[in-house]
């Protein structure tokens, strides 16, 4: 039995819970090791100056062994606590971060997945709103070259249904507006190109249109919305109208009256 455990084993042995095996080893060591029977005597005393009344003066290396013991004890139970309390601390602030990260992790993939569904939505939407347009569009042409007027006039008021009309649709309405038969289809299709005077295919059809036209309500009508754009190019066209002897008179009155405004 090696020294270091007779500091360990000493006050059980003198409070007795020591038994079997142990209690003779114990026996058996101090038997043999002097320095261990001196150890044994001075903590006697140390027990003896708690338990009586009047109290003896321990002597100096007694009293500069248990400073230094209780300074050790002292010392290693404030590592200790120090260590538990950063253990649990570290072990709260791991756990903390675990569950911080699984929620920023469960959010992050949900606004992922709402980010995906709606792009996707939004994509299906944008394709369906395409392909309803061009069934529409469709639709739109094929009623414009109908033999019925009032089924061409019906396929004329399909342009409120787009915001930007294709070439296709400007020149199908170029046509209804420059060739068709019916006086109220051609009122119908310039009405419809009048809300695209931005377009220069619109403005030279307008144009083509003044020179052509024989109807003196869609000849007005022309006339006000090429001057309204203030479209030079127009001013040919009004002055041949001007010369020609079939124009009717008020129509001439018209052009002359707005014609100095986009000369």
């Amino acid at each position: 039995m090696k020294n270091k455990h007779i500091d360990e084993l000493i006050p059980d042995y003198l409070d007795g819970s020591l038994k079997g095996e142990d209690l003779r080893k114990m026996e058996q060591h101090l038997a043999e090791c002097p320095h261990c029977q001196k150890e044994l005597e001075e903590m006697k005393q140390l027990f003896n100056a708690f338990g009586d009344d009047q109290i003896e003066v321990p002597s100096e290396r007694l009293k500069a062994q248990f400073e230094k013991v209780l300074e050790t004890e002292k010392s290693n139970r404030g590592q200790v606590v120090q260590l538990q309390a950063q253990r649990k601390e570290n072990n709260w602030s791991n756990t903390f971060l675990k569950v911080a990260a699984s929620i920023a992790l469960l959010v992050a993939s949900f606004q992922m997945g709402s980010v995906f569904q709606q792009r996707k939505a939004d994509k299906d939407i944008a394709l369906l709103q395409e392909e309803t347009l061009q069934m529409k569009q469709t639709a739109m042409l094929s009623l414009m070259e109908n033999q019925s007027a009032s089924k061409r006039i019906q396929g004329v008021s399909y342009i409120e249904e787009f915001e930007s009309p294709d070439e296709a649709i400007i020149k199908a309405l170029g046509n209804r507006l420059l060739y068709d038969e019916n006086d109220n289809v051609r009122m119908s299709a310039f009405e419809a190109l009048a809300k695209f005077t931005s377009s220069e295919s619109v403005k030279n059809i307008l144009i083509e249109a003044l020179e052509k036209e024989k109807n003196p309500s869609i000849q007005v009508a022309i006339i006000q919305a090429l001057v309204q754009i203030q479209e030079k190019k127009a001013v040919k066209p009004m002055q041949k109208l001007l010369d020609q002897e079939d124009t009717q008179p008020f129509i001439k009155e018209q052009i002359k009256a707005v014609l100095p405004s986009i000369t």
